[in-house]
């Protein structure tokens, strides 16, 4: 034990320990609070005259109120980073770093919220109850299926943005990431090969995205094996990708079997892909390792076949980062006062983060840093633009 810790801190000393003593957030106020006459204003009797306001009036409230820039950050800690299922009060970290990070990337006020529940009926009960006190939801390491149900439904019964980041915020910076490699390797998406290892969250919407972006040649596989119809273990999620992905091609097997001569490989599932495999990808192939903090191909082993190699991670080139994607979808959102993130939403986000690399792309940079200034806002405002052609966007 280091010197200075105590049992009450026996990581006293541990960077990545002291940095998070007290949290990495706190609320801090917009006005002054010097003297009366302010106090006055900002509460009692003044803050009565507002309330009566929104009684009468409640849109009122996206002017006199935090709610319309502030998303809940919704968790019940079943499937937190690659550490499963570890409960709410161990996912608080993830949150509080989540509510940073819209912050700082996005100037969007998060709260974390983490359920002691992990049964559907009451997580969606909760948030429920809980949408008025913001203006949107974002759905965070929930664990698949139940993640599908929990999103779809609170969709359908709330007036504000929900999404799921684990799903979405992937699948958009993976798109953006794509668009780019197959650029740079003189590929059509119509004619791309493509495998996506996992099943699960990120997956299905990895590949879903994907299809709306005319990616026609897909096969998701899980531990066992392709999904496709001759299959009678696949949950519902499962056999609809199915139907839309490997059925139509005639696809089945192992992953061994598809990634045979495959164009690009994307895993979003944990394991290892064993480099004979790799070896027998496509020349100029794409490989996507996002497994964090151990990619499913190491991307010493993917740069002997692969022309393009990404990862989760910082300390290599190309990372696929949501980061790159919720806040900038958020401030969208919020700045047209969305009802709803669309498709069109999400594909608009994929193209602006794609476009910013420009003349720029290059073996080592198909995606920009998350601390690339322009990315914020270039998401936002494609966002916005494609609320409103959407017919979501109330201002």
């Amino acid at each position: 034990m280091p010197a200075d810790a105590s049992p009450a801190h026996p990581h006293a000393g541990d960077p990545v320990f002291d940095l998070h003593v007290g949290g990495k957030m706190e609320t801090v106020s917009t006005v002054a609070l010097t003297g009366p006459d302010e106090l006055s204003l900002a509460y009692t009797p003044g803050v009565a005259r507002v309330c009566e306001a929104i009684a009468a009036d409640p849109s009122m409230a996206q002017h006199y109120t935090w709610v319309p820039n502030t998303v809940a950050i919704v968790t019940d800690g079943t499937a937190v980073l690659g550490l499963g299922d570890i409960g709410p009060a161990a996912a608080m970290p993830v949150m509080e770093g989540k509510a940073v990070l819209f912050k700082q990337f996005g100037g969007v006020d998060g709260v974390p919220i983490c359920l002691d529940t992990t049964d559907t009926e009451e997580i969606i009960e909760t948030v429920a109850r809980l949408a008025p006190s913001f203006g949107g939801i974002n759905l965070e390491d929930i664990s698949a299926p139940r993640c599908f149900e929990i999103e779809n439904r609170l969709k359908a019964m709330l007036d504000i943005p929900v999404f799921h980041d684990d799903q979405h915020g992937t699948a958009v910076v993976v798109l953006a990431a794509l668009t780019n490699s197959l650029r740079l390797t003189g590929r059509d998406p119509a004619t791309t090969r493509i495998v996506i290892s996992g099943a699960g969250a990120a997956g299905v919407a990895v590949a879903r995205i994907l299809i709306e972006a005319g990616v026609r040649d897909i096969a998701v596989t899980d531990r066992q094996g392709v999904l496709n119809s001759r299959r009678t273990d696949l949950t519902q999620v499962k056999s609809g990708l199915a139907r839309l992905t490997a059925d139509g091609l005639d696809r089945h097997g192992s992953l061994a079997d598809v990634m045979h001569g495959a164009d690009v490989y994307i895993g979003v599932s944990g394991g290892t892909v064993p480099e004979e495999v790799v070896a027998s990808m496509a020349d100029d192939a794409i490989v996507f390792g996002l497994a964090n903090p151990h990619p499913e191909v190491h991307p010493d082993v993917a740069h002997r076949y692969a022309r393009v190699v990404a990862t989760g991670r910082s300390d290599f080139p190309n990372q696929i980062n949501n980061v790159l994607a919720f806040p900038g979808i958020f401030r969208g959102a919020f700045d047209v006062h969305a009802t709803a993130i669309t498709e069109g939403m999400k594909l608009a986000a994929a193209t602006a983060l794609a476009d910013l690399v420009g003349d720029d792309l290059a073996e080592d940079l198909v995606i920009p840093s998350p601390f690339d200034p322009r990315v914020g806002p270039a998401v936002a405002s494609a966002v916005s633009a494609a609320a409103r052609a959407d017919g979501v966007a109330r201002s």
